[in-house]
């Protein structure tokens, strides 16, 4: 998959376009930070500078009856969904949604998590689940956890209830 700059923009003009017939006009700027990987996400994201709180609060989901991120993590789908409909595999983009640095900060958090959980299955031997995350996010930590050789991780049960379990692997698929 190779980013082009056609793709960012048409990323860039998708989720102006979407967050402005929500009623929250904003520009959204495109970055690719891990630019050297060919793989990477191109992080679309929303200026918040002259956003209200509330505005702030409907894009990250923290009025009453909507959970911490949901709004943000549907965008984020809809984006890597609607906008690699009809695209060739090797042309298609990944999309992360980021606004007012959650994505960083909870992409750090997901990171100790997974660093905790690791620890965890190495000092008692024991299979470990992960609940309560996102499909984007148990990807995220499938790919924190790759670089342990003596680990292994995978996804069980169905939605709403997958879990990502942690386990060491086999001696004989180290």
């Amino acid at each position: 998959m190779m980013t082009t700059p056609k793709q960012a923009q048409r990323g860039q003009e998708w989720l102006e376009s979407v967050i402005a017939l929500m009623g929250i006009p904003a520009g959204v700027s495109t970055t690719f930070p891990d630019a050297e990987d060919e793989t990477a996400s191109c992080w679309l994201t929303v200026d918040s500078a002259a956003l209200s709180e509330g505005q702030l609060a409907v894009l990250l989901g923290s009025q009453e009856g909507c959970g911490r991120s949901e709004p943000l993590d549907a965008l984020q789908y809809l984006a890597n969904t609607l906008l690699n409909l009809g695209v060739p595999d090797e042309e298609q983009q990944a999309f992360t949604t980021e606004l007012n640095g959650y994505r960083l900060r909870r992409q750090q958090e997901l990171q100790t998590l997974a660093d905790a959980v690791a620890q965890q299955v190495r000092d008692t031997g024991e299979e470990a689940e992960m609940k309560e995350l996102s499909s984007a996010e148990r990807r995220q930590v499938h790919s924190f956890l790759k670089r342990y050789d003596d680990l292994e991780t995978y996804s069980r049960g169905q939605e709403p209830d997958r879990r990502l379990a942690v386990k060491l692997r086999s001696p004989d698929r180290a």
